[in-house]
């Protein structure tokens, strides 16, 4: 048993001795998780950033800043003992992985001197083929104590349990764990096994102190909450670098999870230090622990570093990211499948209704996790984006459908959590919110008449063999989504705050769906009545004679649409989010106004002043969003921060109907 490092010590305490002795060793961690294919940098959503808001400096990452901040933190720590490790998920989440296949992240990583990395869950995605070949491009161990590949194994012995690293004289040993349910959230195959994760370890640590060394890292890759339940619990783990949970531990950010190293007790009577780094590359941890001679950690501090705009980047490796980024523009064009009819994608119906473009999203989403017991999913009207025409379908095409690099999600949530987010997600159908709910493998009647609330009713969920049954309030389902609904976004706050479960980090929803396409070739756009109005269920229900009127007549509730309003309608588009509000992971209150605010600020305007308008400005209407003005105005979306900055009395997600809206001139 080991010696108490010391006699008292709160969790979030990161000194545990005041002065290292002559015989202490000091070691710097560097480190990353949960790359997830971000060779170029990222916005404040965590997709891809565009060239404009990159020269305006208000992107993260990416490889070339990250290539610049490892440098430059190991000449800050020259002549000092360092590691460079990676804690997994470095496969998947932009054109980069779909284009390369790991190829790119392992010529950045090999740059950067990786000194060890866990395999990810996401390194199975393509199968240990794919995990195969880039072990063979990688000049650092890949370690995964509990993946057990068998003699038919692509991988043969490459990825190992441990590894012995010697730095600055001494003996350092890195173990590594992938999470237990890896054959569950990707593709493993029959001649991988995923054993538990405390047995893999607590063998290795065995192997590791057998050949005398006392300093052991664990390189995790099973999430924050199981890194400080069970693996910094092992006898014999002295540090724990992980991934999995995107988890932000920070000492001096607002928001963190838990601070930088959160440290745990260890049943061998000494304290352990945990620590991620989010995710993205938009952060680099740095971690210096000192060890005694007896190899406890005395001493552990540290914080993880914002790579921000204030890191240059490198500028040979940024000329290699924009080479690789030619052939991402011929994957465009690939052909995916084909389509025997234009699938609506259409926002009036999107926002409003059932729509094609839902059905496929959906099934696409369940297809991909029945295997899971996922029983239904659920995405939002507003993450899609366009529709596709009949005929041949293109990668390019699915892109522009689903433009926001979301995740497949998985989580469970009870029945009563459901329908109240259902509720939530028709509360708005009158300003064509983009939280109206697709779904499949649910179904459900509303009535946009009702109040806010109480609009839904006859919600079922459908069992094995298309039988239909009610949901049960107190039943927890298990459900699939997309990353973004699964944080709380477009108002589906029960996801966030009930979930329970929960995973976030799927393959894109764009190769989701392109992979279903493909394998229901051709695809024919179908509707099958899963989402049903009452109203037009009252309407088909009325009498022949009231049917045949060629005038309007009213239907119940104040809120029913006249003859007038559905032209309206027509030629205005719904409200929706723009496109960076559809990845932000936080819902923002209603700001929409009723129709009289909206008939007071819809005042006419005389000849001299429309003209006026149409030159320098525009009166906002139902649907705008800077993003499709800015296509409008300009050809480009993209430069929807030139209307955003010349209107700040709006902000990103409050154009008011009926204000007026500055329109610089096209730069």
């Amino acid at each position: 048993m080991r010696k108490f490092a010391v006699l008292a010590l709160s969790t979030s305490a990161l000194a545990l001795s005041a002065a290292p002795s002559l015989a202490d060793y000091t070691l710097n961690i560097l480190h990353i998780n949960d790359w997830h294919s971000r060779i170029e940098p990222i916005n404040k959503y965590d997709s891809t950033c565009s060239a404009e808001d990159d020269a305006a400096g208000e992107c993260f990452g990416g490889a070339a800043r990250l290539v610049t901040a490892v440098g430059e933190r190991r000449s800050a720590l020259n002549g000092e003992n360092v590691l460079f490790l990676n804690a997994g998920d470095n496969f998947q989440g932009s054109l980069f992985y779909t284009t390369y296949k790991g190829e790119v992240e392992a010529e950045f990583l090999n740059l950067m001197e990786t000194d060890a990395m866990v395999v990810g869950n996401h390194e199975f995605d393509d199968g240990e083929d794919g995990l195969a070949a880039f072990l063979e491009k990688v000049k650092f161990p890949v370690l995964g104590s509990n993946v057990k590949a068998t003699e038919a194994s692509a991988l043969g012995d490459r990825v190992r349990e441990y590894v012995v690293l010697e730095v600055g004289g001494e003996k350092i040993g890195i173990v590594g764990a992938v999470a237990n349910d890896t054959a569950e959230l990707s593709s493993p195959g029959e001649n991988v096994s995923i054993i538990d994760d405390d047995e893999g370890i607590t063998a290795a640590v065995e192997a590791v102190k057998a050949e005398g060394v006392n300093k052991i890292i664990a390189l995790t890759h099973v999430g924050y909450p199981r890194d400080l339940a069970a693996i910094a619990k092992i006898p014999g783990v002295d540090v724990v670098v992980g991934g999995h949970t995107n988890t932000l531990l920070s000492n001096s950010i607002d928001g963190a999870e838990g601070p930088y190293p959160t440290m745990v007790d260890n049943p061998d009577g000494y304290q352990v230090p945990v620590v991620q780094a989010n995710a993205y590359s938009k952060y680099l941890g740095e971690l210096n622990v000192v060890f005694d001679d007896a190899g406890t950690v005395t001493e552990a501090t540290g914080d993880v570093h914002l790579i921000d705009a204030s890191v240059e980047p490198d500028e040979e490796v940024a000329a290699r990211v924009q080479e690789l980024a030619g052939p991402i523009e011929e994957l465009k064009t690939t052909v995916v499948s084909e389509t025997a009819a234009p699938i609506d994608g259409s926002r009036d119906t999107c926002r409003a209704q059932e729509c094609e473009m839902g059905n496929l999203v959906t099934d696409a989403m369940l297809a991909r996790t029945k295997d899971q017991g996922v029983q239904f999913a659920i995405t939002n009207g507003g993450g899609l984006r366009a529709s596709i025409d009949a005929g041949e379908v293109t990668m390019g095409e699915v892109l522009e459908v689903l433009p926001f690099q979301n995740t497949l999600a998985t989580f469970q949530l009870k029945g009563a959590d459901v329908v109240a987010s259902l509720e939530s997600g028709v509360s708005q159908i009158e300003e064509g919110a983009g939280r109206f709910p697709q779904v499949s493998g649910l179904r459900f009647t509303f009535d946009p008449s009702a109040e806010p609330g109480s609009r839904v009713s006859d919600v079922e969920v459908q069992a094995d063999g298309n039988e239909w049954t009610p949901i049960d309030p107190n039943e927890t389902y298990t459900i699939a989504s997309n990353n973004f609904m699964r944080g709380g976004g477009d108002g589906y706050n029960l996801f966030a705050e009930n979930a329970e479960n929960a995973y976030d980090y799927g393959p894109g929803l764009e190769q989701v769906v392109a992979d279903y396409l493909a394998e229901n070739k051709p695809y024919q756009p179908y509707t099958d009545g899963r989402i049903t109005e009452a109203a037009a269920m009252a309407e088909e229900a009325e009498e022949p004679e009231a049917m045949a009127e060629d005038e309007p007549t009213e239907t119940a509730g104040d809120d029913a649409m006249t003859e007038e309003d559905g032209e309206m309608a027509a030629s205005e588009e719904p409200m929706e989010e723009t496109d960076d509000e559809a990845a932000m992971a936080e819902p923002k209150a209603d700001e929409t106004e009723t129709e009289g605010e909206m008939a007071a600020t819809e005042e006419p305007m005389d000849a001299a002043e429309e003209a006026t308008a149409m030159e320098e400005t525009y009166v906002i209407m139902r649907g705008d969003t800077y993003w499709d003005l800015a296509q409008k105005f300009y050809g480009d979306p993209e430069k929807w921060s030139t209307l955003a900055e010349a209107n700040p009395d709006f902000g990103e997600r409050g154009l008011v109907v009926g204000a007026t809206l500055i329109v610089p001139p096209a730069e």
